[in-house]
């Protein structure tokens, strides 16, 4: 039986944490708000029409921003309620239920799926059930393409420590060719209480 994530224990507790979640975005993006600074990341990183995983998408914000861009989106999330807000916001990406820990996306064939670039924004990493963020980068990075980049970006304020991330990533086989403390790419530094982390997986580095 999968571990419970936090995001689903506190969604015990709360029942309308998905409703105010959404909403939350919902006022953001009405105020004006700019959200988009994942997607425009992502974006750079890809020629048009790449392969995209939006790791923990739940209301498809990021990943339909990159449709949007011209790239062929998948999102995956446990939440239902932000899956159907994702699935109506953007119906012209794939949006599905799983859990990051053990993905195991199949084609029709039953070949693994696999991506140009897998991106979990939003904390992703630090909702997921305790101790097994390490699985998840496993799992992610089995789903990069030859020459694919995993992105993530988390609160260093959280439980999930820079240092126990650094030996997450090195046993997934993957390395951190660059990381920011901001999505518009500001250094990080001994400080900072964000991190954005570009990663390669060590099979493909030159």
């Amino acid at each position: 039986m999968e571990k419970e994530t936090l995001w689903q224990q506190q969604a015990r507790q709360d029942p309308k944490q998905a409703k105010n979640y959404i909403d939350r975005f919902a006022q953001l993006r009405e105020s004006g708000a700019d959200l988009d600074g994942e997607a425009r990341f992502v974006d750079a990183l890809l020629p048009r029409d790449a392969r995209v995983l939006d790791a923990g998408c739940g209301t498809g914000r990021v990943g339909g921003a990159l449709a949007a861009r011209g790239h062929r989106v998948t999102g995956v999330d446990l939440d239902e309620e932000l899956l159907a807000a994702a699935q109506r916001d953007f119906p012209g990406s794939r949006w599905l239920p799983g859990n990051l820990a053990s993905l195991d996306l199949r084609d029709a064939s039953g070949t693994r799926e696999t991506f140009d670039v897998v991106v979990s924004p939003g904390n992703v990493l630090a909702f997921v059930a305790p101790g097994t963020a390490g699985a998840v980068l496993s799992s992610l990075a089995a789903h990069l393409a030859p020459r694919g980049r995993l992105v993530v970006g988390f609160s260093l304020l959280k439980d999930y420590a820079f240092g126990t991330f650094e030996a997450d990533v090195a046993a997934a086989g993957l390395r951190i060719a660059s990381s920011f403390s901001t999505w518009d790419m500001r250094p990080l530094r001994p400080d900072s209480d964000f991190v954005v982390a570009l990663m390669e997986s060590t099979q493909t580095v030159n």
